[in-house]
């Protein structure tokens, strides 16, 4: 099984799983078509399934396409079956679902939007996270509230160590500068914005991330870290403060 990043629009990313031997694939948030069949074309791939995170536009923009040439199924979260176009295979929340090329656990993951959902796949150690969980970022809130997704980041946190994060957007840049800029003493986050600057200048994307790093560098999973919130002056016994004054600043960063 392999993965391959699919850059679409300005800065989205779509993700290709497939079977080198039997050539069956499913594509991830489909921003538009065309980048999506150049890849299929190019690789003899047989499209099964598109997956939605969610129902933005730049996340299901190649729906339609992509069904009617391949005709393949699209799968998205329950409660947003009359969101997402063209569904056909709705799933709950801490769902597995098993299809001939994986099996994926789904998990509702609200805050961005109120039907957000993120696809586990263990066999491939992968995580597709949306518009929730970026590299040293979070999504903008939306359709939720800070609690939520608080909490959505939290179920995030319990995967593997070692899980790849496939997230919706480049914005790693933009994202360390922010981390940066409130936790400026963390090496590990210098180490690391060295290597984002590294495959920048080399024209690669900054995707995966590995969830490792993010709960050492990423601001928005360290809310509850006392440093940080004794600089943001929150009330230590209330992460969700932190994290909201976190979200607020970054929007307005």
């Amino acid at each position: 099984m392999k993965i391959e990043i699919v850059k679409c629009l300005t800065d989205n990313y779509s993700y290709l799983i497939f079977d080198e031997k039997t050539l069956a694939s499913a594509v991830v948030d489909p921003s538009e078509a065309e980048p999506i069949i150049n890849k299929i074309e190019k690789n003899n791939l047989n499209l099964k399934y598109i997956f939605n995170t969610h129902h933005h536009y730049d996340h299901v923009g190649g729906n339609k396409k992509l069904k009617e040439k391949y005709n393949c199924k699209v799968i998205g979260f329950e409660k947003d079956k009359n969101r997402i176009p063209e569904i056909d295979i709705t799933l709950k929340d801490n769902q597995k679902w098993k299809n001939e090329l994986f099996e994926c656990l789904i998990l509702h993951i609200p805050g961005h939007t109120s039907g957000h959902i993120c696809i586990y796949i263990n066999e491939l150690n992968a995580l597709f996270t949306g518009d929730t969980l970026f590299s040293l970022g979070c999504g903008r809130i939306f359709e939720g509230t800070y609690k939520e997704m608080y909490e959505s980041l939290n179920k995030l946190k319990k995967f593997p160590p070692d899980t790849r994060i496939y997230c919706g957007h480049e914005y790693t840049k933009k994202n360390s500068d922010f981390c940066l800029s409130i936790d400026s003493k963390n090496s590990k986050l210098i180490n690391k914005i060295n290597e984002i600057n590294e495959n920048i200048q080399n024209g690669n994307p900054t995707i995966p991330s590995i969830l490792a790093d993010e709960l050492e560098c990423n601001i928005f999973l360290r809310s509850d870290n006392m440093e940080i919130q004794k600089q943001l002056s929150v009330n230590r016994d209330n992460p969700i403060e932190a994290f909201a004054k976190l979200r607020d600043l970054k929007d307005n960063f």
